[in-house]
């Protein structure tokens, strides 16, 4: 069982910037790749950042040269520096194993003026 946490998510203006945490309980944290996904209403999860194992990344265009996806394996925690936010960032963040496990709670990023 791993369970994950997010946190960090908060309200900014358009073009501020956020950090978010995955917090990861567990023994084998740095083994997998994982993966940060988004929720906006109405819409269905959108995976947007990747980290493998070993630290290669990938990133969905709708955030490419915006948002970094970092981690750090003896803490057990993943890491996403969101900048230059667009209202369309607005949504509900979620961090998981990329190809397994299950869903936490999320954290709740809005953009607005």
């Amino acid at each position: 069982q791993v369970q994950l946490v997010e946190s960090g998510g908060g309200l900014v203006q358009p073009g501020g910037s956020l950090r978010l945490s995955c917090a990861a309980s567990g023994s084998i944290f740095g083994t997998y790749a994982m993966g940060w996904w988004r929720q906006a209403p109405g819409k269905s999860r959108e995976l947007f950042a990747t980290i493998s194992s070993l630290g290669s990344t990938n990133y969905a265009d709708s955030v490419k040269g915006r948002f970094t996806i970092s981690k750090n394996n003896a803490k057990n925690t993943v890491y996403l520096q969101m900048n230059s936010l667009k209202a369309e960032d607005t949504g509900i963040y979620y961090c998981k194993m990329h190809s397994f496990g299950d869903w936490g709670q999320g954290t709740q990023v809005v953009v607005s003026s």
